[in-house]
């Protein structure tokens, strides 16, 4: 057997280690944050607002968290999800500040873009913010127009990955009358309409047709999350939806939403079991699923069935519409037949090519593209199998 130069082994594994090494530098907000538990109302809004993603999708980034008391001093201003996400884009900087940088930062003054002065909202340059050093070493940060005046300050350093993400903690939400300003919410959505464009067009008559649109529409504004089953996975379960009494027809439409919105980078950290609107008072009459991360996937178990999410056909705040490849059959209904029922749903899923995804919104990716264990551990047996061979 001919023998490899140990200097090439050694550089195979070099490269290996720097691929790994290079993958797992994506970062993470929500995931860096769960760790503190003074950040979670922060957290939250960053999610809800979808900042979050938008962070993740950004590789060179500062985040100025703000802990719990700080968060409520916002929220008790009542404003809307829309004017929170321009208050918070405020405090996320398109550049890397580390401790150390803004400590020594030249002349002791600078000027940063943030999301909000990209998001074309801001009023001339009121989405920059002032960075400087003042007495006492200290760092002080405020928006350009705001005469000197800080309204936060440096608190510590949370996490740096250089120079990918800077998170580090400021003393209070920075203060700025331009984001906060009232923004006016989106035109007002037919879920039917969206439905019927978006590849669901027979979810939609099922909802008309029960009359119960209604039910999803007047719960919008507080919080909905749809999920709608492809036109060719419903045409080849209604022959069991025929067979179903009027009550149970209701229950069913009603057990594929749930009265509160839920991003997919939610919906990935959930892991658990969640009531649906067909849920009532009852041991009996339990009507939740579990939602599992399954990878890139999120998937909906509902013990008779398994469906995935295969698209957004909507997710902006309250209200969240995604299409899965299966009709969710509760056990309340279904359970008489759940083993007919296995093994009628467990054809094959349709591929990604099916051009029921047409006009799909790009399901939202809210977390680092990690390499797993298993995928580490079998690079690190093989690159230490090469530097031997």
């Amino acid at each position: 057997m001919q023998h490899l130069p140990s200097s090439f082994s050694i550089s195979l594994l070099f490269l290996l280690f720097l691929s790994t090494t290079t993958t797992s530098s994506a970062h993470n907000i929500t995931q860096i944050l769960a760790k503190h538990r003074e950040f979670s109302t922060f957290n939250r809004y960053l999610t809800l607002t979808h900042l979050a993603s938008e962070i993740n999708r950004r590789q060179t980034i500062t985040v100025c968290a703000v802990d719990n008391a700080a968060m409520d001093d916002l929220l008790d201003k009542h404003l809307s999800i829309y004017t929170l996400k321009n208050v918070l884009s405020l405090h996320v900087f398109a550049d890397y500040f580390s401790s150390k940088k803004l400590h020594k930062i030249t002349n002791g003054t600078t000027l940063t873009a943030t999301l909000f002065q990209a998001t074309g909202e801001a009023p001339g340059t009121t989405g920059y913010i002032n960075i400087t050093n003042t007495k006492g070493k200290k760092v002080g940060f405020t928006t350009e127009d705001n005469n000197g005046h800080f309204s936060a300050s440096f608190v510590k350093s949370v996490q740096e990955i250089p120079y990918n993400i800077s998170v580090i903690q400021i003393s209070n939400i920075i203060q700025s009358s331009e984001a906060e300003a009232p923004v006016s919410a989106p035109a007002e959505i037919d879920i039917i309409d969206l439905m019927t464009n978006k590849g669901c067009k027979e979810f939609a008559k099922l909802l008309e047709n029960s009359k119960i649109t209604k039910t999803f529409t007047d719960i919008m504004e507080n919080g909905l999350t749809v999920f709608c089953p492809i036109d060719k996975v419903v045409n080849s379960f209604l022959p069991k939806y025929k067979n179903l009494t009027k009550n149970g027809q209701t229950s069913l439409l009603l057990y594929h939403g749930i009265p509160d919105y839920h991003s997919l980078g939610m919906l990935r950290s959930k892991n658990g079991f969640i009531n649906t609107m067909a849920t009532t008072k009852g041991k009996n009459n339990k009507y939740d699923f579990s939602v599992k991360n399954d990878g890139d996937n999120v998937k909906l178990d509902t013990n008779i069935v398994t469906a995935k999410i295969t698209g957004t056909l909507l997710d902006e705040e309250p209200l969240a519409v995604y299409k899965i490849d299966k009709v969710l059959q509760p056990s309340e209904l279904f359970k008489a037949q759940s083993i007919i029922n296995n093994s009628e749903d467990t054809a094959p899923e349709p591929s990604s090519g099916d051009n029921d995804n047409d006009g799909d919104v790009p399901a939202d990716n809210n977390g680092a593209m990690i390499m797993s264990a298993n995928g580490w551990l079998m690079t690190f047996i093989l690159s230490i199998g090469l530097v031997f061979v």
